[in-house]
């Protein structure tokens, strides 16, 4: 290989690399991304209140124990949508369980996925019990420096 394709594939290499790295950097913190889970976005963020419609425990993602999800159909006096809660064994782990007709107070993302509304669920309130999902910038307390953090 002469010296000219040499340098001209480490200079292409080099940019790919640099091409990679800045666009890895401009990407927004993990805040459930990945798996195909929706992104949290703190600027979204709403309080409602409402009713427990369907609670809809999702199976588990590409055979990976534990990734199943819980899910609501939730109902306020103006529209209906479903909440994104957590991961279905660490709530059980928890001991906070969902029912039909549960009157709950959310704080949550909320965005569009598929053309409906949804909300990615941070803090649930049930009477005098309160679940935190998400730290406040929306990093799940389930994984990774979140365990750590919870008390």
């Amino acid at each position: 290989m002469s010296a000219g394709i040499l340098t001209k594939s480490l200079i292409t290499a080099g940019l790919a690399l640099a091409l990679t790295a800045s666009l890895a950097s401009a990407q927004p913190p993990y805040h459930g991304r990945g798996m195909g889970m929706a992104h949290y976005d703190k600027s979204t963020e709403v309080t409602v209140t409402g009713t427990v419609e369907a609670v809809l425990p999702h199976q588990a993602r590409m055979g990976m124990p534990g990734m199943g999800g819980t899910h609501l159909t939730f109902k306020t006096d103006s529209e209906q949508f479903d909440v994104h809660v957590g991961p279905t064994n660490w709530l059980a782990e928890k001991k906070f369980e969902f029912a039909k007709g549960d009157r709950l107070e959310i704080v949550g993302s909320s965005l569009t996925i598929g053309g409906e509304k949804a909300l990615i669920a941070r803090e649930i309130t049930k009477g005098e019990s309160k679940i935190t999902l998400r730290d406040a910038n929306g990093f799940p307390l389930w994984s990774g420096r979140g365990r750590r953090a919870q008390p």
